[in-house]
This record gives structure tokens, C-alpha cells and sequence, in this order.
């Protein structure tokens, strides 16, 4: 299995995460990012992305949900 299997390009989400290509823990799962108190939520979609670390699952998001407090 390549190295490439374990990451993900995110679309969408804030403009300002610090990280666009993160790795992924499990194929096809989601992806929840902890960000600014709360967690944004990626899923995965068909589409695949060149990048500098090779070509890359690409994950949309599709939303917010608030840490309590």
C-alpha cells in the first residue's frame, strides 16, 4: 500500500484551516478537524487530486458542530 493511501485533500470548510492535506485514519471514514472550538466534518467524495504528495482522495465539507462551553 502506498504512503499516498493514508492522507486527504479537504475542500471547503474555513478558508483559514491550517492544514488542507491531513491523514486519514481509515479509508472512506470521515474526517472530523479540530478547529476553533469546535470540529469541522469532511466526507469523503469520488474525486481524487494531484498534489505534491501524489494523487489524493479528495473530502468535501459538509459541517460544523460546536464543543459545549
Amino acid at each position: 500500500m502506498s504512503d499516498n493511501a493514508t492522507k486527504a485533500v479537504l475542500e471547503g470548510g474555513p478558508g483559514d484551516l491550517p492544514e488542507r492535506i491531513v491523514p486519514v485514519t481509515a479509508a472512506g471514514a470521515d474526517i472530523k478537524i479540530l478547529f476553533r472550538g469546535g470540529y469541522e466534518h469532511f466526507k469523503v467524495t469520488t474525486r481524487q487530486q494531484e498534489t505534491a504528495d501524489g494523487t489524493l482522495p479528495v473530502y468535501e465539507w459538509w459541517e460544523r458542530t460546536e464543543l459545549p462551553g
